[in-house]
């Protein structure tokens, strides 16, 4: 089932989220079923929980679209539950662009560091433990900030979010065209 995506402004956004509980794997199996369904639909490599009004530790990733330019992304289909990530500063910050299917038709330029251990459960509950490199390490850390109730704006500069401001607020009251379904602070 394909669901809406909360819009830049909601509350749920910036709420910091639960882990899921074992006794919840079936409920979570269909929920990580219709995200990945959703995230298709609205053309995105990344959906955290959040960003579908659940404020659960929970995101699905697949970067397979972007393996041509970043080989690292070929392949990377993952769905994570109370995934634990530790940034491994063996290399400098690098500064890409990102986008948001929360913030559509907006685009900025964010320093992350593109190193990281990853700690999850798979949709059986399974754990794993994987380090990650590159653009597939940006996505990853992109969709953790939402479970933390951040967005990549939070870490953008202050002149850019000022410059930005205008566009944010119109995002916020749905004033903003979308390819997909949305739900926004006032709807």
């Amino acid at each position: 089932m394909i669901l809406p995506i909360y819009l830049y402004g909601h509350p749920v956004l910036r709420k910091k989220c639960e882990d899921v509980k074992a006794e919840e794997k079936e409920e979570i199996k269909s929920l990580v079923a219709d995200m990945f369904e959703t995230m298709y639909n609205s053309e995105g490599v990344g959906l955290a929980a959040p960003q579908i009004g659940k404020t659960i530790n929970v995101i699905v990733i697949d970067g397979d679209v972007l393996g041509d330019k970043f080989p690292e992304c070929k392949d990377l289909k993952l769905t994570l539950i109370n995934p634990r990530l530790t940034v491994i500063t063996d290399r400098d910050p690098v500064t890409r662009e990102e986008g948001c299917l929360s913030l559509p038709g907006l685009s900025e330029n964010v320093k992350r560091h593109e190193h990281i251990r990853l700690e999850w459960l798979d949709e059986d509950f399974n754990p794993h433990e994987k380090e990650f490199s590159d653009f597939a390490s940006r996505i990853i850390q992109h969709e953790m900030d939402h479970l933390e109730g951040a967005v990549y704006t939070d870490r953008i500069a202050p002149i850019r979010k000022q410059l930005i401001k205008s566009k944010l607020n119109n995002i916020s009251k749905g004033k903003v065209d979308c390819d997909y379904k949305v739900k926004f602070l006032n709807k």
